[in-house]
């Protein structure tokens, strides 16, 4: 009887292990197990439930009873009868945008509790780029091209600036009623565009366990591809301030140092151009060591740090959101709130 009935008591496991894992934790932080619904009295289930938490299920209240007492709370607290009780929703999936190389970059998290508000600064990632595009995505995928899109808008009138200076903050607000306000400012000029879209939460149960159940079971992929994707935006930032420094600086800089780094940069470029993620580890890590040593003589020249800075090899302001279209990158350059 038990053999016809298993694969059933396996279903009904993986909802807590779907949970535990959402919340981070473990069976052994759970203090106490409630059974609740009638198929709980099966000898079956409990049995399951002990040996997944090595610890006896709770039996101290009605199955049945407290379906029914739930639900009734519920109504009574929407028409009012029942005060001081608030039953919150949370958001199925996560919500973000597009960043530099086809990034699926999260701003709000699958299972925040709504109403909720987060913003997050980004900004250009190409010199003089006057607007952006704001692509918004749902899903649990590392990658936008496995998320679902939301919508799109264009936020324009953005000051001519080097890469990485103008400041953007994206805001998401999520309301009561799970209606997603997303907008887009110009921190420097003012100028904001938004969008509001109210069918984020129409998606079956189906749909979302679907889109769980992938973004575990192609995780170690993702991961490797957005690896990938990673490794070329640092090591292309990596060229950009170099060729950036050497001409800001390069009357400065030693003859023979100069030449090192200008063949780093050529090395690492041809690196991105064979697509090569170990090739452009190494050749950035390189780069970077012939930046540290072409500063290192500088602030000696300047007499210990004071005069004329070093080169800046910061690498730029991180993911970059947007598509091919160098007028739709973004970069991510932190700052959440």
């Amino acid at each position: 009887r038990d053999r016809m009935t298993a694969d059933l008591v396996e279903k009904t496991m993986e909802p807590t292990r779907s949970a535990l894992a959402d919340a981070g934790l473990k069976p052994s932080d759970i203090e106490k197990i409630l059974l609740v619904g009638g198929s709980t009295r099966t000898p079956a289930i409990q049995e399951a439930v002990k040996k997944f938490f090595n610890k006896e299920p709770f039996k101290g209240i009605n199955p049945d009873e407290c379906v029914a007492m739930g639900a009734a709370i519920q109504a009574a607290v929407l028409t009012g009868d029942v005060t001081g009780l608030l039953l919150l929703d949370v958001t199925p999936l996560s919500l973000g945008i597009e960043t530099m190389g086809g990034v699926f970059t999260k701003i709000i998290e699958r299972n925040t509790t709504i109403p909720t508000k987060k913003s997050q600064i980004f900004s250009t990632a190409a010199d003089g780029q006057t607007q952006v595009e704001v692509h918004v995505l749902q899903g649990e995928r590392e990658l936008v091209q496995y998320n679902k899109t939301l919508g799109k808008f264009n936020l324009e009138g953005i000051a001519p600036a080097p890469r990485g200076v103008p400041q953007i903050e994206v805001t998401f607000d999520i309301d009561a009623n799970g209606i997603v306000h997303v907008s887009a400012k110009d921190l420097g000029t003012n100028r904001e565009q938004h969008i509001t879209i109210t069918a984020s939460t129409n998606l079956t149960d189906d749909e979302i366990d679907r889109a769980v159940r992938e973004a575990e079971q192609f995780a170690a992929e993702d991961k490797a591809r957005k690896e990938e994707v990673d490794t070329r935006n640092e090591a292309d930032s990596a060229v950009y301030q170099a060729e950036k420094t050497i001409k800001d600086l390069g009357d400065k800089l030693d003859p023979a140092e100069k030449a090192e780094i200008e063949t780093a940069v050529q090395k690492l470029k041809d690196s991105i151009a064979a697509n090569s993620v170990e090739a452009m580890k190494t050749d950035t890590e390189a780069l970077q060591q012939a930046f540290y040593k072409a500063s290192e003589k500088l602030y000696q020249q300047a007499g210990g740090g004071e005069g004329q800075p070093g080169p800046d090899f910061q690498g730029g302001p991180g993911p970059d959101m947007g598509g091919a279209n160098p007028d739709g990158d973004f970069k991510d350059a932190g700052g959440d709130s």
